[in-house]
């Protein structure tokens, strides 16, 4: 019977899964919001409760942000991708196993969130020169990184979370390698599953215009077609713009219009960076003014709108229409500003806000030129919009300010990453992350120091040789993910405070525990399973991992099977594409459905429980 604890804590654990399932908080606020459940309610004391942010697990897994981020910085990852990538060929198998196993191996290392970002470009690109829609490859490539995170220890953070539970245990913590094994042949069953039924489960959606991912600006503005919305205002004499500043003018509030560049009547050209201005709501516009610049009669303006909206403008302001000159799409692109595409991923904070209520123009001081959303052909309004997951922003700025945008991994993902916006790292930089991120492998294979140790020295490292500034080494964590797990974890301690591990494990045992121990493991991998299709898998992990310990324990066998079926189930997040952020990733790109992933997922998953139960006793004898 349950005490009046067990009760609180119960209650406090469906309340957390309820929220994580209907998204009403964030994740990170949910967990902050539990941990201080657990502290007012008494269940755990204050050390205790904040337990989770000096945990091992935690400082790892933010230290391997840093060290994928830096790979990432250092054009490493896109540099292995690309070489592999390339022989290709014309092949769709050849291409499939190709994409799957290079994912999947960058996955094994970095985050797989970071290395379908870097690859997802390169393979539209090919999809465009042999002719096979992006929907045929881009799940192909999500499902990989899945599976190539399941294949090290340090590949995903579930596979962290059980090992460090086997250590405080009083067992042997998994070593980097105790997953390749299984890993490599899940990988094999899935590139083999992948390239027999990718023809009838794969759908084959053409890409809209708003899907064709681009190498350059210049293949942007043709794609886009922006040379027709370019258009050259003259103020005249008596116009009421004259004396006033861009953003006092209000053209884009009024007249749905962006300025781009002004050309001064002595053709001295005064180029301005001054954001999305219609986009600012009134209050905070003297406050975002990036230029005091007056106009004057005569100045040119060069202004991206429809042609009704220049009209509209030109008669009521007293403005001479001119058609765009040639010159003119260098307000667009040059060595100081450019173009980009941004994709929203599923947790980005901007979600549900339009630009407007984001402040979008205003904090990344970028101007939109178009939203675009899979499956609608027509750029969406940008004023009204509320933005969505897998939506598009068309953006144009300075080169430095997409850049900054492309370090908000959390929030933005730029796709294409043209050569303008990231450089060209130093080979030297390359070569540094590369030894690093070696010596990084071979400390954790030999052991010579334990896993925060080595992940904290290696992202030090990557720091200190200018792999990456602070800055960027900020960004490239994925916090939200550092704060769910931080907050998730006192939750074990509670459940295993109250009994209700205990309670839960006996009730499986002596449910199940008469069948042997296949049913067992196959229970807990479809249970982690349909929760990580739905909430984080490093939560569902937390969650359920102390109830496979002491589920093994109480029917006298080793946990390691148990636990690694636990963490590997956690990792096939391919029946939805809100179950993983690489899903959610490539929807946009590959015009997919809900329904698309589960097709080609859901059998996926069974195969990969069978293969997983039937082999695991096998490589972690139960007894």
């Amino acid at each position: 019977m349950l005490q009046i604890d067990g009760w609180i804590t119960l209650g406090l654990f469906f309340a957390t899964i309820l929220l994580f399932l209907t998204e009403w908080l964030e994740v990170d606020l949910v967990a902050l919001g539990l941990v201080l459940g657990l502290m007012i309610t008494g269940i755990l004391t204050t050390e205790e409760a904040l337990a989770g942010f000096s945990s091992p697990i935690v400082i790892t897994i933010a230290a391997l942000f840093i060290v994928g981020g830096a790979v990432m910085e250092t054009g490493l990852a896109d540099s292995i991708s690309g070489r592999i990538i390339k022989y290709a060929g014309n092949s769709r198998f050849r291409l499939l196993i190709l994409i799957m196993g290079t994912v999947a191996l960058l996955s094994g290392f970095i985050s797989d969130t970071g290395t379908v970002a870097v690859m997802a470009p390169a393979i539209i690109s090919i999809s465009r020169k042999t002719k096979i829609n992006p929907s045929k490859l881009l799940i192909p490539l999500s499902f990989g990184s899945l599976l190539g995170g399941a294949m090290t220890l340090i590949g995903t953070p579930p596979n962290i979370v059980v090992s460090d539970l086997l250590a405080v245990n009083g067992f042997e913590p998994f070593q980097f390698f105790d997953f390749t094994p299984i890993g490599l042949i899940l990988l094999a069953v899935g590139i083999i599953y992948m390239t027999l039924t990718s023809q009838w489960l794969l759908p084959d959606h053409k890409s809209s215009k708003t899907l064709q991912r681009v190498d350059t600006p210049q293949e942007l503005l043709e794609v886009y077609k922006l040379p027709e919305d370019l258009y050259r205002l003259r103020i005249r004499q008596g116009s009421p713009l004259a004396g006033k500043t861009i953003l006092e003018s209000d053209l884009g509030n009024n007249f749905n219009i962006n300025v781009l560049d002004i050309i001064r009547a002595e053709q001295t050209r005064a180029r301005m960076r001054i954001g999305d201005f219609r986009l600012i709501p009134e209050e905070e516009k003297e406050e975002q003014l990036t230029s005091h610049y007056a106009l004057q009669p005569n100045d040119i303006l060069i202004c991206q709108g429809k042609l009704n909206d220049i009209s509209h403008a030109s008669a009521t302001l007293r403005l001479g229409v001119q058609p765009a000159q040639a010159e003119d799409h260098k307000s667009l692109v040059n060595d100081e500003v450019g173009l980009a595409e941004v994709l929203l991923p599923p947790r980005s904070r901007i979600l549900g806000k339009n630009l407007v209520s984001s402040r979008f123009g205003s904090l990344y001081q970028l101007t939109v030129l178009g939203i675009n959303r899979p499956g609608i052909e027509s750029s969406l309004p940008l004023k009204d919009t509320a933005l969505q997951f897998g939506d598009t922003l068309f953006v144009q700025g300075p080169w430095k300010n997409i850049r900054a945008l492309a370090d908000q991994r959390r929030d933005f993902v730029v796709v294409g990453q043209p050569e303008d916006l990231k450089g060209t790292p130093p080979r030297s930089k390359m070569i540094a992350a590369g030894l690093i991120l070696m010596a990084m492998i071979l400390s954790l294979i030999t052991g010579w120091l334990p896993l925060a140790t080595t992940s904290l020295l290696a992202a030090f490292l990557m720091i200190i040789t200018n792999c990456l500034n602070m800055k960027q080494a900020y960004n490239s964590v994925d916090w939200k993910s550092v704060i769910l797990i931080a907050g998730m974890l006192p939750m074990t301690t509670a459940l295993q405070k109250v009994g209700l591990v205990q309670t839960g494990a006996e009730w499986i045992a002596s449910t199940l525990g008469g069948l042997g121990p296949i049913p067992v493991l196959g229970s807990l991998f479809l249970a982690t399973s349909l929760f990580t299709q739905v909430i984080s898998n490093t939560a569902t992990t937390v969650l359920i991992a102390p109830v496979a310990l002491s589920l093994a324990l109480n029917l006298g066998y080793q946990p390691q099977a148990f636990l690694m079926t636990v963490a590997l189930a956690a990792s096939t997040a391919y029946a939805t594409p809100v179950a993983s952020s690489v899903n959610t990733l490539v929807m946009g790109a590959g015009n997919y459905r809900f329904k698309d992933y589960a097709r080609i997922g859901v059998p996926l998953i069974f195969i990969s429980m069978v293969i997983t139960i039937l082999l695991l006793p096998l490589l972690w004898p139960l007894n």
